[in-house]
């Protein structure tokens, strides 16, 4: 049997880790949505525009609120109310759609025309990537947000109609030591129209079929034990009412579907709505990128990288590396390859990661690792050597 070691010196062998994810109609993830498009529209006209935006979503009305430094000029209330009518939120009788009221408390700030080439705060960012899939992510968050996106295309594809935009997934994967072994649970949740109960049925075997099942298939295919999952659709029964209406939504609150599931650390600062001289989210891509680079090469089978910053330091004051015993040098080896391959600096980082184009909206739903890597550039790997 493998076994690992953890932290306290305990030998671990089989147990179950469970990651969830929501999709893009999740009252949270409206309000990233629109935070992350309202930033695109900036950069588009502006790439050294500085945002910060929050937004609030609730029955029939959206909030926007922060601050905006930039030479460009955009209609933030067209940029919602698009952002609202492409999720799928077009039905008025939800009490939540793209004819809400939207109030804009988005202010403008001073722009300096010297630029501070520091960190604007204080932050620790993690970044993360192992073998348990093509993607390089921990397996069950991988799985979770593939199911949602899975749904969300029959929704919008119109195989699924009676769906509405809000869901929820969680899947449980059995471990042994750290290696993925049988998938033993998966649950999704998710709203949709009045319905018989036969047509209710019908909705489940559906879900069950054309999204747990064919999602599960690309992961049983390559040597995961698939064969008695426990397959839950709407534990609790119909789920009629949801979205903002049922649920307010504010911007930054899921963070750990954001990133990695609960499987390795986040440092704690939300990524969406904040421009990238916000270190809270370049850094925590840019460690995505390396932790990718480390195990894309071969370094080791997992890494976990920690940055933190201070307040107008240039540099991070510190970088640690930890391949949790996986890798084929020591830790402090691949830490001394890491300082000579990547430039750490603020502004090295965003100009390494080219990251002031608009490219903020497609990570704001379905994890921002992982998901997108053919476009996003934080998840191409370099390779190093030793």
């Amino acid at each position: 049997m493998t076994a690992v070691q953890n932290e306290n010196c305990e030998v671990r062998g089989e147990y179950i880790f469970t990651s969830e994810s929501v999709s893009e109609g999740h009252p949270d993830k409206v309000c990233d949505q629109i935070s992350d498009a309202i930033l695109d529209a900036y950069l588009k006209e502006d790439p050294f525009s500085r945002v910060a935006c929050e937004t609030l979503a609730t029955k029939n009305r959206v909030v926007l609120s922060g601050e905006i430094a930039s030479r460009a000029e955009v209609d933030h209330e067209k940029v919602a109310r698009e952002v609202i009518r492409k999720i799928g939120y077009t039905v008025p009788h939800l009490n939540f759609d793209d004819s809400c009221e939207i109030t804009d408390l988005l202010h403008q700030q001073t722009l300096e025309l010297s630029e501070n080439k520091g960190a604007g705060d204080q932050g620790l960012m993690f970044g993360y990537a192992c073998s348990q899939c093509e993607a390089l992510m921990p397996l069950p968050i991988e799985v979770s947000q593939s199911l949602l996106k899975k749904l969300t295309d029959l929704r919008k594809d119109g195989t699924l109609p009676m769906l509405y935009p809000d869901s929820k997934s969680q899947v449980s994967i059995r471990y042994d030591g750290r290696e993925p072994k049988r998938i033993e649970n998966v649950v999704i949740s998710t709203n949709h129209k009045a319905m018989s109960d036969a047509e209710y049925v019908d909705m489940q075997e559906l879900i069950t079929e054309k999204v747990v099942k064919k999602v599960l298939a690309r992961y049983c295919d390559k040597g995961l034990d698939c064969g008695n999952v426990k397959i839950q659709i709407n534990p609790l029964g119909p789920w009629y009412n949801g979205g903002p209406a049922a649920d307010t939504g504010l911007t930054g609150r899921k963070i750990i579907v954001d990133t990695y599931g609960g499987w390795a650390p986040h440092g704690g600062g939300a990524f969406s709505g904040k421009d990238p001289t916000k270190v809270d989210r370049s850094a925590a891509y840019m460690a995505r990128h390396i932790a990718k680079s480390v195990v894309g090469s071969g370094l080791a089978k997992e890494c976990m990288l920690q940055l933190s910053f201070v307040i107008g330091e240039i540099e991070p004051v510190s970088l640690m590396v930890d391949t949790q015993g996986s890798g084929i040098v020591p830790d402090s080896q691949i830490e001394n390859i890491i300082r000579q391959e990547f430039d750490l600096t603020v502004n090295g980082i965003i100009e390494y990661l080219d990251l002031r184009n608009p490219i903020y909206f497609p990570t704001a739903a379905y994890g921002h690792f992982g998901m997108n890597a053919e476009e996003m550039s934080w998840e191409k790997i370099k390779k190093l050597k030793y």
